[in-house]
This record gives structure tokens, C-alpha cells and sequence, in this order.
């Protein structure tokens, strides 16, 4: 299934003498049990990239088509509404809660979720990414390995069909980087899901199906096989 689908994306900024082109006009398809990569340099809008398709940001033009939606058509709930169901973020800036510990993140997402969705199997979950021992834990109180395994615990637990991921393997060690590029690889090709990561890391590219780079707002297709 297409679960993800951007024609002719742009992004802008600004307008007159201070207008800036962070994307130009961009297509982008993303499969069901796909793990695509965007590498690039810092400012080549990576970023941007993903905040758009995860309408986190509005494209100034273009459409995103997100499981045969076009998001482009959707009002600010609508889009919320997208974004809790659809998409987990793990973003460069921790989406965790400094004062909820590791248990409370989770039983958060049960709260706000009025519709009670299916979520992931919270105790396969824990066990996946080896966080049953620090559960009461505050993430003042973690490792950066144990701090980036517990963002994506949230991420992943409200069962999104799309993954994005900004960086998830900044400020970690080589194994730790390695070990959370397997969990991404697996949760695209085992639980079926789309995960989209940058990366400026090319030694993290060899479990990636598609790679893509970034350069000056435009975004090209590369042989996944040149990174292997």
C-alpha cells in the first residue's frame, strides 16, 4: 500500500528580498514495510522535508496524499487528528516529557487518545527496545542510548503507520546507533510500516531500502545498493 505520496512540494519562507526556497518542487513515495533514508548537508532542508510531509509545516504549494488523503484539503483538527493516528516523530529535540517518567509517557498517549485506537503491544514494546528496567525513570535520569529508545517507545506506541526520524541516532555511540538502525529496519520490514530517516551517518545506510539526497532543496534518488 502507498502510504505516503507528495506531488510537486515546495516550501518557502519569507517573501520579497527575504524570500528563501527550503524545498523545491519535490515527489516523494513512501510503501508499506519501506525504509528510506534522506542524507545531506546541514541546511540542505532535510528537515523541512520531513516536517512538511509530516504536517508539521504547511506547503506553500503541491499536495500530500497520506493513505489516499490529500492532507492539503484538511482543516487544523483534521490534520491533528492525522498526525496522532498516522505518524510517529522522533525528532532531534526529544519529544519526551522531562516530568512524566517512562511508564507515565505511555499511559499519557492512552489518555489523550479519546477514540482508543489499537496501539502496540505495550509490554512486546518495552521488551523490543530494552526498557523494562528503567520504566520509573525520568529522562534526566537516562543514558542518551536509554533517552532515544524511550522517544521512540512513545513514537512507535500509538501504532503509527508512518515513522519519521530526524537524526535518531545524533550524540550516540557507534553500537547504539547500529542497534537503533536495526530496530527502524525492523519495524519497517516486520510490523509493516513506512520509516523515513535522516542521517548525515553514511555508515548507517546499509539496512535502508531507498536512499535520498538533499542538496539545496532539492531532493534526488539514489542506488541504495552504493551504501551496502
Amino acid at each position: 500500500m502507498n502510504l505516503v505520496k507528495m506531488k510537486n512540494v515546495t516550501k518557502k519562507y519569507g517573501s520579497g528580498h527575504t524570500l528563501t526556497q527550503a524545498l523545491f518542487p519535490t515527489n516523494f513515495e513512501l510503501q508499506e514495510g519501506e525504509f528510506a533514508a534522506i542524507i545531506g548537508p546541514s541546511g540542505s532542508g532535510k528537515t523541512t522535508f520531513l516536517t512538511t510531509l509530516g504536517n508539521l509545516q504547511t506547503p506553500t504549494s503541491g499536495q500530500i496524499i497520506i493513505k489516499n488523503k490529500d492532507t492539503t484539503q484538511m482543516n487544523e483538527k483534521e490534520k491533528t487528528t492525522l498526525r496522532f493516528k498516522e505518524f510517529g516523530f522522533i525528532l532531534q529535540a526529544s519529544n519526551l516529557i522531562p516530568f512524566l517518567n517512562i511508564q507515565e509517557q505511555l499511559d499519557l498517549i492512552d489518555r489523550l487518545d479519546k477514540s482508543n485506537s489499537k496501539k502496540m503491544n505495550r509490554e512486546e514494546l518495552l521488551d523490543l527496545l530494552d526498557l523494562k528496567k528503567v520504566l520509573k525513570s525520568y529522562p534526566k535520569d537516562l543514558s542518551g542510548g536509554e533517552r532515544q529508545r524511550a522517544a521512540i517507545a512513545r513514537a512507535l506506541y500509538n501504532n503509527p503507520s508512518i515513522i519519521l526520524a530526524d537524526e535518531p541516532t545524533a550524540s550516540l555511540d557507534t553500537e547504539r546507533a547500529h542497534q537503533v538502525v536495526d530496530l527502524l529496519a525492523r519495524i519497517a520490514h516486520e510490523y509493516n510500516r513506512g520509516v523515513i530517516m535522516i542521517t548525515h551517518d553514511m555508515r548507517l545506510l546499509d539496512k535502508v531500502d531507498q536512499v535520498y539526497t538533499m542538496q539545496d532543496g532539492k531532493l534526488s534518488r539514489r542506488n541504495a545498493l552504493e551504501y551496502d
